[in-house]
Formats: structure tokens, sequence, C-alpha cells
């Protein structure tokens, strides 16, 4: 009987993974990503949650000022995945394309705004404003998995919770603030973020690719306009919608997927600094020397973590 019950779980389960891959590609395509986003980014609220766990749990914030600010770092194959891994998710290869594609989208669409090379007059204005979305977005996001981290780290590790297989189990970290709610709760932010994502991850793919062979790409386009375009979206959705369908663990699949970004990224990290280092490419908008000097130091961490990673493995 408990194996049959699962067996009708894992059936209702991977009928709303195709159902949320279904709708999810139908409103990227038919709807104007600037409409789509707007409407769910309201879901990521429901992370607030995990910042307020902490004021509703006992902490020792001697010790967690303590970890936080002097790292005990570990030097063993497990303990240097996990840092790649948190590398690979804050530093991700498909963020290099998602910004990027999405700015010029934005200038596309605004009749006023232009290449910046056309238009070196809105140069500062607009690295302004880019630099200061990027800085608040890159904060909030790190404040967010600081909370996540700590918040999980005093209700489930602290009970000796360390193998977290399932959704229901992550959404236990909830229980302190949402009490039988919490799954609900988790539930609201990971289907917000999960809407949100998948035009992002799927959409990066599209946008390398598109950008390769000279397509005409882009969310706000219509089908009729960037068919290739969708195609790949919908492509790389169902690829992942059918690794639902394996006896792949999700959480560990996470974990891995995360690593992967952190190894891969390295080498699009070094393109990235070598290209915008060259005037002969950049022009007046080569990158400064704090800039280089930043970027080639993240550079090196990470190649470091993922050399000592495979060193240790």
């Amino acid at each position: 009987m408990g194996a049959a019950a699962k067996l009708v779980l894992g059936g209702s389960a991977r009928l709303y993974t195709l159902a949320f891959a279904v709708f999810s590609l139908l409103v990227i395509m038919f709807l104007p990503y600037h409409r789509y986003v707007g409407v769910l980014k309201w879901f990521t609220f429901s992370l607030l949650a995990y910042v307020g766990v902490v004021f509703t749990a006992k902490i020792d914030w001697l010790a967690v000022a303590s970890g936080a600010l002097v790292p005990r770092l570990e030097l063993s194959g497990e303990a240097l995945t996990l840092v790649v891994a948190i590398f690979g998710t804050t530093i991700s290869p498909y963020l290099f394309f998602w910004q990027s594609s999405q700015e010029v989208e934005d200038e596309e669409g605004d009749p006023e705004a232009g290449p910046l090379v056309e238009h070196p007059e809105q140069a500062d204005r607009e690295l302004s404003r880019i630099g200061w979305e990027t800085w608040v977005g890159m904060a909030l996001s790190n404040l967010i998995a600081f909370f996540i981290i700590l918040t999980t780290a005093v209700t489930l590790h602290a009970n000796g919770q360390t193998d977290i297989q399932t959704a229901e189990q992550a959404a236990e970290a909830l229980r302190p603030i949402a009490g039988n709610a919490a799954f609900f709760l988790f539930s609201l932010g990971l289907i917000g973020t999960g809407l949100l994502a998948v035009p992002v991850l799927a959409g990066s793919v599209a946008y390398a690719v598109g950008e390769a062979r000279g397509w005409h790409i882009g969310l706000e386009r219509p089908l009729n306009e960037a068919r290739p375009f969708y195609v790949v979206i919908a492509l790389a959705i169902l690829l992942g919608v059918g690794l639902g369908f394996t006896p792949l663990d999700p959480i560990k699949a996470l974990l891995w997927s995360a690593v992967a970004n952190g190894v891969i990224v390295v080498p699009i990290m070094v393109a990235m600094m070598i290209m915008a280092s060259r005037r002969s490419l950049m022009g007046r908008f080569t990158a400064s020397r704090w800039q280089l000097v930043l970027g080639w130091a993240a550079t090196m961490v990470m190649t470091a973590a993922a050399v000592a990673m495979f060193v240790t493995m």
C-alpha cells in the first residue's frame, strides 16, 4: 500500500510538473515578458518569511557573526564542492547572457534610447542605472540566501535533519513562523521564483544560441518574429521536464547543477575580463582599473575553488 501511494503521488507530481512547464511555455510565447514578470515578482516576497523565522527561533548571534565573518574552511572534497556550488549560484553562466540581452531589449523598446556607441551622451546615466540595479539586486539576493542558510541551520540542522530530499522537508524550516502553513508558504515562493526562473534559464540558452546564429531574438518579440528563438526555449523546458521523469534526486540535481555552473563559469569569466580590458573592442567603455582588479580577483577565486575541488575529490 505504501509503495502504491508513493507511485500515485509520484505520478501526480510529474503531471503537475508537465502542466507547470506547458503553462510557462505558453505564457513566455504569447505574453510580453514585462507583463509576465510584473505579476510574478510579487510571489518572491514570500521568501521574506525566512527573514522572519530568525526572530522566532533562539539563535546565538555571536556564533552567527563569528561564523559569517571568520569562515573556517575545511579543505575536503565535500566542503569544497559546496563552496563551488555556492559560487555557481551566485555568479552563474546564464547571468552573462541574460542581463546583457535584457538591457538590449529594453533599449529596443525605448524610442528615445539606443546603443551607447551611437548615443554616448546617454552612457553615464545608463551605466549608473545598470550599476545600481546590479548592486541592489545582488545585495538583496545574497541577503535572502544568508537568511535561508541561517534558518535551515537553526531549525533543520540543529535538530539533526541534514538529508533533505523533498520540497516538503525543506519547507519545515518555515514552520516556526508559518506553522502548518509552512508548506503552502514555501510552495508559493518556489512556484513564483520557479516561474521567473524558467524564462531566465531557458531564455539565456536561447539568447546565446540566437546571437551565435544571427536570429531575431527577444522575449518581447511575438512568436511569428522569432520562431527559432522560442523553439530553443521550448526544447530547454522539455529537457528540464524530462529530468523529472528520471529517478534523479531533484535536490541533488540542484546541487550538482550549481557545481557545474561554478566550473563552467570560469572560462566565461576569463573571456569576459579579456574582452572588457581591450580598448579595440570596448572603446571608451573599457573596464576601469578597479573593475579589472575586482574582476580578475573574482576569476582567480572561482578558478582556485574549482581546481581545489577536483584535486580533493
